[in-house]
């Protein structure tokens, strides 16, 4: 996608044509005109422009080979790891590989195009590779932002939600949630730019007449259902999921806070109160009191408050981690949405040069290469399979097998974002467990 060279473009195209000062006959004619020596001047300028245009596309040419090849390679490692590590196999990760696969997809289908386009200078696929490459682009960005936002209230309901977690999430929802965030880009994607709705009589016509171009002229309707498909809806959503469970982490830091000061104060009274009994029995002759506090379970105990600790700073690592998640997702793709909505509601007056348009694309796409990174290296049995699967790969230490990861905690859940702990809640839910098989345990005997 690239304006003027791609999807979400929303130019008229023209038939004028100037002379661009850098070409050998406009060079010619104004030397002649100055009365100097056109031949050295050509040259020179010939010189200067092929160094220039060489340093340019050897940028361009690196940077994009770096993030395509980045984002291939760290999303192939996400499912490369958890086909081969059982451990990994849970239903939640079933979004992190799901969302690998189309971020690869971004990269080998999206990118690889756009790069070639950027290069060259022009299209060189023809007109039917253009509808194709122009749909895709479209496709696998749009399910890409799905899965985020599936992810995103999957961890919703596991945090702030934890009671409700088990019962609603079952595998045949996340197959219906997989399901979705493939289909539904489809229907923003292929049907619309083959059949050619996306567009103008007028654009179409000129295409016909032009396939080696590869612009793209969108019309008002499809840049508003498209962008609301694509980003604004899911983006809401995600903004709600995520500002619920930075709610529900500082709800549980106050109670927690609560629990240890109540906790310090009745310690504080239980001393007060045997030291009261001590001084007690030693007025009335030195015989001990019999009399003692019994302790209260109720209340929080150091060690019960230094669990709650470790438990509520795991989950305030987990709602930065997940603030990093939606700020990327922000940066990434906020600026390429206003772009396109704004440019295409107010024409021509709204155009911006095609350079920072390119900018825009790419910078978008960059998202698919931090997802493996944002979504991976920051669960402990995720880094635990890379490294394995990286050794196996490249230095032939595969001496541990896949099934070492076993070892790990099993209670641990997988997809957490930190150190992938349980909530406070879903503490209180496991407890809740065995106090009830406890109970009908007792009340069958």
């Amino acid at each position: 996608m690239e304006h003027g060279h791609g999807p979400y473009s929303n130019h008229t195209p023209t038939s004028v044509v100037t002379l661009d000062p850098r070409d050998s006959l406009y060079r010619l004619s104004t030397a002649m005109d100055n009365g100097t020596d056109p031949t050295v001047q050509q040259v020179t300028g010939d010189v200067m422009m092929d160094w220039s245009d060489y340093v340019s596309v050897a940028l361009k040419t690196s940077v994009m080979a770096i993030i395509i090849l980045t984002s291939i390679g760290g999303n192939l490692l996400v499912i490369v790891s958890v086909a081969r590590h059982p451990r990994l196999r849970v239903i939640t990760n079933y979004f992190v590989v799901s969302l690998a696969f189309a971020d690869m997809l971004v990269a080998i289908v999206a990118m690889t195009f756009n790069a070639s386009k950027q290069i060259s200078g022009k299209w060189m696929f023809g007109y039917f590779m253009c509808d194709v490459w122009n749909s895709s682009d479209v496709y696998f960005s749009t399910a890409s932002i799905l899965h985020l936002c599936c992810i995103s209230v999957d961890r919703y309901y596991a945090i702030v939600k934890p009671l409700k977690y088990p019962v609603l999430v079952t595998k045949r929802l996340v197959a219906f949630l997989l399901l979705v965030t493939w289909v539904a880009p489809g229907i923003i994607a292929f049907v619309p730019i083959f059949y050619g709705w996306y567009t103008t009589d007028e654009y179409l016509t000129f295409r016909m007449e032009h396939p080696d171009d590869c612009d793209w002229v969108v019309n008002k309707m499809y840049a508003i259902v498209s962008s609301s498909i694509s980003f604004w809806i899911p983006c809401t959503i995600m903004l709600f999921t995520y500002h619920a469970i930075f709610k529900e982490a500082n709800r549980q830091e106050k109670q927690i806070h609560a629990r240890i000061s109540c906790g310090h104060q009745i310690n504080y009274n239980r001393e007060m109160a045997e030291n009261q009994l001590r001084s007690n029995g030693s007025a009335n002759g030195g015989t001990s009191s019999r009399t003692t506090l019994a302790p209260n379970d109720h209340h929080s105990t150091p060690s019960r408050d230094n669990r709650n600790i470790i438990k509520m700073k795991r989950e305030h690592k987990a709602a930065r981690t997940l603030g990093i998640i939606m700020g990327t997702f922000i940066v990434c793709w906020l600026p390429f949405f206003l772009w396109y909505v704004i440019t295409t509601l107010c024409g021509e007056t709204c155009n911006i040069s095609s350079s920072v348009v390119a900018v825009l694309f790419w910078i978008g796409y960059f998202n698919s290469t931090l997802n493996p990174l944002i979504y991976a290296y920051f669960n402990r049995d995720f880094r635990e399979a890379f490294k394995n699967t990286l050794q196996c790969a490249f230095c032939n230490l595969c001496r541990s097998p896949p099934s070492d990861l076993e070892a790990l905690d099993a209670r641990r859940p997988s997809l957490r974002y930190d150190d992938r702990t349980r909530s406070v809640y879903s503490e209180t839910y496991l407890n809740h467990c065995d106090r009830r098989r406890s109970s009908q345990f007792g009340s069958s005997l």
